[in-house]
């Protein structure tokens, strides 16, 4: 097993779009590395060029030592999973899963039958293996794709959205089951997908790209608390990150709808960081809470939509022209139409450039974490 580099990757249709731009990724041996972003990011693109299934334009791709630009899919040494089923309609279950072990391996009938009775155990499909994929739903059909042969022995996995059509039940066991077998063989892997979710609770990496541009590469925890710019803070999270366009006036941040007091040190760390007055001011609606009272530092609005979801509330609320949402846990008192004060502490605030969208505490002198764990600080 071996790790995977990509310096200076780029893909170019035509000479006009650009898919992937300037891409720049190690991947280290045994590394669970999850690729997210909003769909025509160029999630797949990167997959496929990995695999050999698209040429790059630009930049080199190496798995370990050996530079694999100009070598053909099938000697790479790579195991990929695609989205779409690809199954055989002739075949039955049965012979669709296990056709890939008969084809390309050495494997007895009986162990090939072992693992086909396991792959099907583990989908809940195990009573349809004489069906034909036109008998079968969905989720079914996409449990029957072929078993890659002799997997535990590849270079790499590649996922390409593979839990994508399961239903959630389903979907939950299965990311489970993939982390479980990913551990097991300690196999590199580079998984894409639109879910945030997915990518959050897998990888032991997140990669976060917009319009073929990387944005971050960090822990999941890291993309979370210290996102590099807007996009990433209101790509990752659910509910998304609430943004208000403010100035930093000695030590309050003004903006039209809300004025919020942060300590001397705060401010002084914005003025350090930034040479630009004009800023977002950036807070998860998980670290809102109501004001005990009305002195409380916060924001005024009202509640326009509350909308439970199991034992969490997402409160939609309104601050003049400006619109907000707070995640709150358990019972809520307040009724649609109340006003209310909305508090939070300023050691959960990101602060942003607007010009650029950058985060201003992230980047010179912040504290970065590596793909073997360790901390560095950017120069």
């Amino acid at each position: 097993m071996s790790g995977i580099h990509l310096e200076d990757v780029g893909k170019r249709y035509g000479g006009d779009i650009v898919a992937v731009d300037g891409f720049d990724l190690t991947i280290q041996d045994g590394e669970f590395i999850t690729i997210v972003g909003p769909s025509g990011s160029g999630k797949s693109t990167i997959l496929r060029m990995i695999a050999g299934l698209e040429s790059i334009t630009d930049g080199t791709i190496s798995i370990g030592d050996r530079r694999i630009n100009d070598v053909p899919p099938q000697d790479r040494d790579i195991a990929m999973v695609f989205q779409n089923y690809a199954l055989y309609p002739h075949m039955t279950v049965e012979q669709n899963i296990s056709y890939g072990l008969k084809l390309n391996s050495d494997k007895s009938d009986e162990e090939i039958q072992r693992r086909v009775q396991e792959a099907t155990e583990m989908m809940g499909i195990a009573d349809q293996l004489d069906k034909k994929p036109s008998e079968l739903s969905g989720g079914q059909q996409q449990g029957s794709r072929p078993v890659a042969p002799s997997s535990a022995t590849r270079t790499a996995f590649l996922m390409d959205e593979p839990l994508s059509n399961l239903d959630a039940k389903l979907r939950t066991h299965m990311r489970t089951e993939l982390q479980r077998i990913q551990e097991e063989l300690e196999t590199t892997t580079v998984y894409v997908t639109h879910d945030q979710e997915e990518a959050m609770t897998m990888s032991d990496r997140v990669v976060i790209l917009n319009h073929g541009e990387l944005q971050q590469v960090g822990t999941p925890r890291d993309v979370f608390t210290r996102p590099k710019n807007t996009f990433v803070a209101e790509f990752i999270g659910s509910p998304s990150m609430n943004f208000f366009d403010v100035r930093l006036q000695d030590s309050t941040l003004v903006g039209h709808d809300i004025e919020y007091s942060v300590s001397r040190s705060f401010a002084e760390r914005i003025v350090d960081r930034s040479t630009n007055d004009d800023l977002i001011l950036g807070i998860r609606p998980e670290h809102m809470a109501f004001a005990q009272t009305d002195d409380d530092n916060g924001i005024d609005a009202v509640l326009e939509v509350r909308e439970p979801v199991g034992d969490d509330n997402y409160l939609y609320l309104r601050s003049g022209e400006t619109e907000f949402t707070m995640r709150v846990l358990g019972e809520v008192d307040y009724e649609e139409g109340d006003r209310l004060r909305v508090s939070f502490d300023e050691s959960d605030l990101h602060v942003f450039d607007r010009a650029t969208g950058e985060n201003v505490f992230v980047g010179r002198n912040a504290v970065r974490t590596t793909p073997t764990g360790t901390t560095k600080q950017d120069a």
